[in-house]
């Protein structure tokens, strides 16, 4: 018995590693991420980090009901009105190139798997909201924003990386990494917990109202 667990903590540990090896080979593989958190589900920090969201105002209730919405039809979301959230999140995908559903299935089974899988079908609403942008150095500030919100280990890990990578390799760049994580940090810890929307049914609301609601101010450079 002991020894299966042993073996499901060392293969946990390399599919973490594969991950965590990958993305610091090249920060753009956002392919790479789930392979880190996939190795992270059972970990004892996953586990207060879940039972930590589900103090927060309106996210024990989405967590109970395994809310999930179906796949954006950006066509529809084009012709919403200028400066709604959806408008604006189809230009966001149409600007930058991505892929809303490029994110790895994940059977849900309890909460921890629920609170994943929702906030990779969200996490280019998160981008646009936050006004965080695309470039790795935004990728990391909004890992800040998902630690200060969520507290699951993944941002930890990639926030740790991308600094011993800017420091190895783009050392003049540090300084602004660090203001992206920072900006991130202070921006998720005064505002309204963002697993508790439900972004698909408000579509339609004004993005500069939504920010509004959630407590967030954009930092004008980095608007994306």
């Amino acid at each position: 018995m002991l020894g299966g667990k042993n073996s499901k903590l060392k293969l946990d540990f390399l599919t973490t590693l594969k991950g965590a090896v990958t993305l610091a080979l090249d920060p753009s593989r956002a392919d790479a991420t789930p392979d880190i958190e996939d190795g992270m589900i059972k970990l004892k920090a996953t586990e207060l980090a879940i039972d930590y969201v589900k103090t927060m105002p309106g996210v024990a209730s989405i967590i109970q009901e395994r809310y999930l919405a179906t796949a954006p039809d950006l066509a529809y979301l084009a012709q919403l009105p200028p400066g709604s959230l959806g408008k604006c999140f189809a230009e966001y995908i149409e600007q930058t190139g991505f892929d809303p559903n490029y994110y790895r299935a994940l059977p849900v089974t309890d909460d921890t798997s629920y609170v994943l899988t929702r906030l990779r079908q969200t996490h280019d609403i998160w981008h646009l909201v936050t006004g965080l942008g695309s470039s790795v150095n935004a990728e990391l500030g909004l890992q800040a924003f998902c630690l200060a919100q969520i507290r699951i280990p993944l941002p930890i890990l990639l926030i740790a990386g991308g600094l011993l990578r800017t420091l190895f390799t783009q050392p003049e760049e540090l300084g602004l990494l660090l203001e992206q994580i920072a900006i991130g940090y202070r921006m998720g810890a005064k505002a309204k917990p963002f697993l508790a929307q439900k972004w698909e049914e408000n579509w339609e609301k004004p993005l500069s109202q939504v920010r509004e609601e959630l407590n967030i101010t954009i930092v004008d450079e980095y608007i994306p």
